[in-house]
């Protein structure tokens, strides 16, 4: 049965508490970060409910971006107006970026057997993490035979074409059979209030443009405006999550000779042990570039000009995103297209997730420890973020 959600709203400072929380804690990319979402606000604090967390992890998939940090958002506009988004976001991100800036201004490097060791416990944790998300959704979003059949079709569809294109293709195809297999039985009550206007969000969809357009204009005027050109250009084509926008961030800072090869690696492996979205690799990025502005200033451009296109494109979806979900036929797509969405999450916690984190039976006997400290014992995740942190230091200590 669907969690509904606490109809009280909250203060701005209450949105940073929680999110700075999250910020501290969640480790393991995106895929994870919807997990630790979903288990602070839907299960613990029931801010909303299953299926409108669902129905936004939807549409995040569908824009450009990074698509943990555009729900954060999401939910903090939903829960404290403005000024909760712009909480969500900052107590979100920060913690990761002032870590990365940091290493980039004293040039350190994880490279010692405990901080490697450590690194593999993150990403071993990771996969409970993914799996407990998993299951919850599952129960909820996929109760029948058709939707559990949706969601498998979605993990096979992945198997195919894999990446971004694959995981939109499952969200619209979904969508579709949510159409095709929909007995009438729709909710009325699961809603996801915003605060948005329809002129708002063209506004923003203007702003997009307008900066998509002008910043290359004005690139060849200073080293700022290249750098906040290459950066919004990345952060406007990137779909499918922090990983993807890697290619894209090395050709517009490595290719012209910004960043060294050597340097860019090591912000990534950085990057890797640090919570919060990846897309704070920008401000390791701006703060080791050659050309000034470089440092704080250079962290800050890029960290704005990365995260700022997904937020714009976001803003001006949401208005016409809630309208239209509250209708019959939508909220029939809807429900096929989140029983999609537990497919993708299942198939992300193959791969990348399981893949490149268990590499033999003790991994996996971490990684189990892991999950039923969350599922059985109901363990704090950042109590098993610690203990699977130690856990992967000993691992590495006597293998």
């Amino acid at each position: 049965m669907d969690q509904s959600p606490q109809q009280s709203k909250a203060s701005a400072a209450e949105v940073f508490r929680v999110f700075l929380k999250l910020g501290l804690t969640s480790f393991g990319g995106p895929i994870a970060h919807l997990g630790y979402f979903r288990d602070e606000l839907v299960t613990r604090r029931k801010w909303l409910s299953e299926s409108a967390y669902a129905d936004l992890v939807a549409l995040c998939q569908f824009l450009p971006g990074p698509a943990s940090s555009q729900v954060g958002f999401a939910l903090g506009l939903t829960r404290a107006g403005w000024l909760g988004a712009f909480a969500a976001f900052l107590a979100f991100t920060l913690p990761s970026a002032l870590i990365l800036l940091a290493l980039a201004m004293t040039a350190t490097r994880l490279e010692s057997p405990l901080a490697l060791g450590v690194l593999h416990g993150l990403k071993i944790v990771a996969v409970a993490i993914v799996a407990q998300a998993v299951w919850g959704m599952a129960r909820n979003l996929c109760p029948d035979k058709e939707r559990a059949t949706i969601a498998v079709a979605a993990v096979l569809l992945l198997a195919w074409a894999p990446g971004a294109i694959g995981m939109m293709g499952a969200i619209l195809l979904g969508a579709i059979a949510g159409l095709v297999l929909s007995k009438g039985q729709v909710t009325t009550g699961a809603h996801l209030p915003v605060p948005v206007s329809r002129k708002a969000g063209l506004t923003a969809f203007a702003l997009f443009a307008v900066l998509l357009i002008g910043l290359p204009l004005l690139a060849g005027q200073a080293q700022g405006w290249a750098l906040a050109d290459s950066f919004y250009r990345a952060g406007s084509l990137v779909f499918g999550g922090g990983h993807v926008v890697l290619p894209l961030l090395q050709a517009e800072t490595v290719t012209p000779g910004w960043v060294s090869d050597d340097a860019f690696l090591a912000g990534y492996g950085a990057a890797q042990a640090v919570p919060g979205p990846l897309f704070t690799f920008a401000a390791w990025l701006g703060a080791v570039m050659g050309p000034a502005p470089n440092g704080v200033a250079g962290a800050a451009i890029a960290l704005v000009s990365l995260f700022l296109p997904g937020f714009l494109i976001l803003i001006g979806a949401l208005p016409f995103w809630d309208r239209l979900r509250r209708t019959t036929w939508a909220q029939s797509a809807m429900q096929g297209a989140n029983a999609a969405v537990v497919g993708i999450l299942g198939a992300a916690l193959y791969s990348p997730v399981f893949t490149s984190a268990i590499g033999g039976m003790p991994d996996f006997a971490l990684a189990l420890v892991c999950f039923v400290a969350l599922m059985a014992w109901k363990a704090p995740p950042w109590v098993v973020v610690l203990l699977a942190a130690g856990g992967g230091a000993a691992l590495d200590s006597v293998m």
